[in-house]
């Protein structure tokens, strides 16, 4: 027998359909991901945390889902909201099927709206909080509840999904090898990876797995540290860089966070962000930060460097972006999104510091960024 289930906004919008996945309920920030592919790291990445996501793409699920695609320990969406499940999983790669995978982890998912209308209501009201249910529930009710959640405004969600212990990521060399498909008869095997000859700390603000791999690629022995790690205790491991990562919710409550990266500044030992840890450097620099209407999420956003004329379709997951008129003169903008216009990196004049609120490591998406692992390694041999 097929679930009922729901999906209710905070302006009284009601969304009827198909539950599956887990028997429950959330409730989470209405938002949307323009991907084609790429659900189970989408799932899996925690910047989703307290968010319940729509794929504008129609049918889902298609491939299924394995152990080795997952970008954390767990999936960290509140609920997931799509047109159509698809009724086959064929992949040679797949285990189980999407639906399984949320039932186990106790996930609701709706399929069978109109998931056009609702991403158009989002781009024009804004990113909304929503209830979604597969249990049974009056229309009235879950508006309620979706108006009572109080929303990301103000909310620390990092110190729920970053690790709560410092570790090295795959001492072994186990877990970071260039994924090859097999072709013919033969498999194909990954290409050896450097040695890991450059120490460096990464703080773990919610990061994905696929950023760990590449920066163990690229030569870089990877020492990953909680969100609340004092500076203190990250320079003490002598680290010949720094990594700051992507997570959820806020920036602006992250006091903590923006202490630590604002001494390491001062430190004069390179630093490299992405996505939250480049919203944290802007307020390390003394900027602000803001919430965007509806947040860039997919794999096909454009953002133009300044210095080159270069145009880069990156993947992107962040709700929040950095005020460029707060920043002070010693830093300059050199990339924007070209959708929008808003600040998608930063660079120190004076101090080998850089960021950009995109995903250079991409999974899923493309890969017209990956070289930035390549200039943070380049910027720490020319510090040395």
């Amino acid at each position: 027998m097929m679930m009922k289930a729901i999906l209710a906004l905070e302006d009284g919008s009601v969304f009827h359909g198909q539950g599956f996945g887990a028997r429950a309920s959330a409730c989470g920030e209405v938002c949307f991901n323009t991907s084609m592919t790429g659900y189970q790291e989408i799932l899996t990445d925690p910047s989703y945390k307290g968010q319940i996501v729509t794929m504008t793409y129609p049918l889902i699920g298609n491939y299924g889902v394995n152990h080795l695609d997952v970008e954390s320990w767990q999936p960290h969406v509140a609920g997931f909201v799509i047109r159509e499940l698809s009724p086959v999983v064929s992949n040679w790669r797949s285990e189980k099927s999407l639906a399984q995978y949320l039932e186990e982890n106790q996930i609701p998912g709706i399929q069978g709206i109109d998931t056009r209308a609702l991403t158009k209501k989002l781009r024009v009201r804004g990113a909304l909080n929503g209830y979604i249910s597969t249990e049974p529930i009056s229309d009235e009710d879950a508006i309620s509840r979706a108006r009572n959640w109080p929303g990301l405004l103000g909310v620390d969600y990092v110190k729920e999904v970053t690790h709560k212990k410092a570790f090295l990521w795959d001492e072994k060399d186990e877990m970071s090898s260039s994924f090859e498909l097999a072709r013919g008869v033969n498999p194909v095997k990954s290409p050896p990876m450097p040695p890991a000859d450059i120490p460096i700390v990464a703080y773990d603000f919610g990061m994905k797995y696929n950023i760990l791999r590449r920066l163990r690629q690229h030569g870089f022995k990877v020492r990953v540290v909680p969100a609340a790690t004092p500076a203190a205790e990250v320079l003490a491991y002598k680290p010949a860089g720094i990594f700051l990562s992507n997570g959820p919710g806020d920036p602006s409550a992250l006091h903590y966070a923006v202490q630590a990266v604002s001494d390491l500044v001062d430190s004069g030992i390179p630093i490299f962000g992405i996505c939250l840890g480049h919203q944290i450097l802007g307020q390390a620099f003394g900027g602000k930060t803001f919430k965007l209407k509806f947040g860039h999420r997919g794999a096909n956003q454009p953002v133009k460097d300044l210095a080159t004329g270069r145009v880069e379709i990156t993947s992107q997951n962040h709700g929040f972006s950095v005020d460029p008129a707060t920043l002070p003169s010693d830093i300059t903008v050199d990339r924007i999104n070209l959708n929008d216009q808003t600040v998608e990196g930063m660079r120190h004049r004076r101090k080998p510091i850089f960021c950009v609120q995109y995903h250079p490591e991409a999974s899923p998406g493309p890969h017209d960024s990956t070289s930035l692992f390549a200039e943070f390694r380049s910027l720490i041999e020319g510090n040395c």
